[in-house]
């Protein structure tokens, strides 16, 4: 992605491009903002990781600068929730673009083409099927096809794949066929192994991966569900939720939160003011199967250099096991406050 979209693409085009490494906070939060200004910047493209840094600076850095020149903002590489989305926009006051595409794919499978046909973004949705995809939801025990609104399903891809489609896998057809291709039943079909709703108006909604998913009593619930419920808390920047065994349940949802304001968060009390605040924010929204059995308090999240949330490592360490191959970490002092926060018991602080 990052060669498409910052080398290839831009050069194609004549376009002239800038590229920023590492957080948006440093040498402060308005670094971003500063450089749209300085080279009238017309497009951006990041991750919603990034965004969500921003979202426990100061926000006058969104309005220090002037962004007249700032067309729309491109998010893509992990799921994009509502609150996230909609609290840039309101910042910002541009268009929010987020798609959803895999690497497999190549390119998008799921955006709003503007530059093709001007059509209306939707908060939490990447968008719709775009050209060369037939995109379907299929019920992942019968393999049935699911066409009413808003039911929750596998997101699979009709072949045949458009050009630029991952063909095979290297020198073992075998095994993509029956990774990609055999994994609904009764289906020849594409599994993108994500699950999604789409909406009356054909909008899909990604809900996460469907190996993410946590049986709580018999419940079947998707962590991209809780923790989207758990970011609309208005102190909360970002949020990580894992499936821990539990030998009543099946499951418990573990959830790691970083505080937009965590001020006062070293007091026992205010942490545990602020995760019984949570909580019922995820019971008014989702029910209390959903909410999650305890909410820490932390930092920051651990994650890979390229800001992916390492929530299998968090699940291993709640569950005492050996959180496994750690080289893509990007700051180890993360996950040893995962560690800390689990092995005390108390929500943390911050």
């Amino acid at each position: 992605m990052g060669h498409s979209y910052i080398v290839y693409g831009p050069l194609i085009a004549g376009m002239a491009t800038i590229l920023y490494e590492g957080l948006p906070i440093r040498p402060d939060a308005g670094i971003w903002w500063q450089l749209v200004e300085k080279y009238k910047v017309t497009a951006m493209f990041s991750a919603p990781t990034a965004v969500r840094v921003l979202k426990k600076q100061d926000p006058a850095f969104l309005t220090k600068y002037d962004l007249s020149s700032l067309r729309a903002l491109f998010l893509a590489g992990e799921p994009l929730d509502e609150p996230t989305a909609r609290w840039i926009a309101d910042a910002l006051g541009k268009p929010i673009v987020d798609n959803y595409w895999q690497t497999e794919t190549g390119w998008p499978v799921l955006t709003i083409a503007n530059g093709v046909e001007a059509a209306p973004s939707k908060f939490g949705s990447p968008g719709v099927p775009m050209y060369g995809y037939r995109i379907k939801l299929f019920d992942e025990h019968t393999g049935e096809e699911l066409t009413a609104p808003n039911q929750k399903g596998v997101l699979a891809i009709e072949g045949p794949l458009p050009p630029g489609f991952m063909q095979t896998v290297w020198r073992d057809d075998q095994r993509f066929v029956d990774t990609y291709w055999r994994s609904v039943p009764g289906r020849q079909v594409y599994s993108t192994f994500d699950w999604g709703v789409r909406d009356e108006d054909g909008y899909y909604f990604i809900l996460g991966r469907t190996d993410d998913v946590i049986n709580v009593a018999g419940h079947r619930l998707g962590t991209r569900e809780i923790e989207e419920s758990i970011a609309s808390h208005p102190n909360v920047a970002e949020v990580a939720v894992v499936g821990v065994a539990d030998a009543l349940k099946g499951q418990v949802a573990v959830a790691f939160a970083v505080a937009k304001d965590a001020s006062g968060l070293e007091d026992p009390a205010a942490r545990l003011r602020l995760e019984g605040e949570v909580m019922k924010t995820v019971d008014a929204q989702l029910g209390a199967v959903a909410r999650p059995s305890r909410v820490f308090f932390v930092s920051l999240l651990p994650k890979t250099r390229s800001g992916k949330l390492l929530r299998r490592a968090m699940q291993a360490v709640c569950e005492g096991r050996d959180p496994g191959d750690l080289t893509t970490l990007d700051d180890p002092g993360a996950l040893q406050q995962v560690r800390e926060r689990v092995a005390a018991g108390t929500g943390g602080g911050s």
